[in-house]
């Protein structure tokens, strides 16, 4: 999502780490319960990476693609028609 069009109220703990491709992965947690809530990739500043729980209707969520394939669990069974990705699509 661009982050002009999300609005983010409350406090958020943040955990930085490195991506695959060595740039900087700063995730958004709930300081109370510790739910993951977004993500921000230094390699695209103006995003956000929203989880699909953590909207109001997660049905409106339509995903595109599949990334990481190569760490998913056996029974995660995923929509034949969507791309597949064993990592991420753009290195990160």
């Amino acid at each position: 999502m661009p982050e002009e069009s999300v609005s983010i109220q409350g406090t958020v703990k943040y955990f930085d780490s490195k991506a695959d491709s060595g740039n900087t992965i700063s995730r958004g947690f709930c300081p109370n319960c510790g739910s993951q809530l977004f993500a921000r990739l230094q390699m695209l500043p103006n995003l956000l990476g929203l989880r699909a729980g953590t909207l109001d209707d997660p049905g409106d969520f339509h995903p595109k693609m599949n990334i990481y394939t190569a760490s998913a669990a056996h029974w995660d069974h995923m929509n034949p028609d969507l791309p597949k990705f064993p990592q991420s699509p753009r290195g990160e």
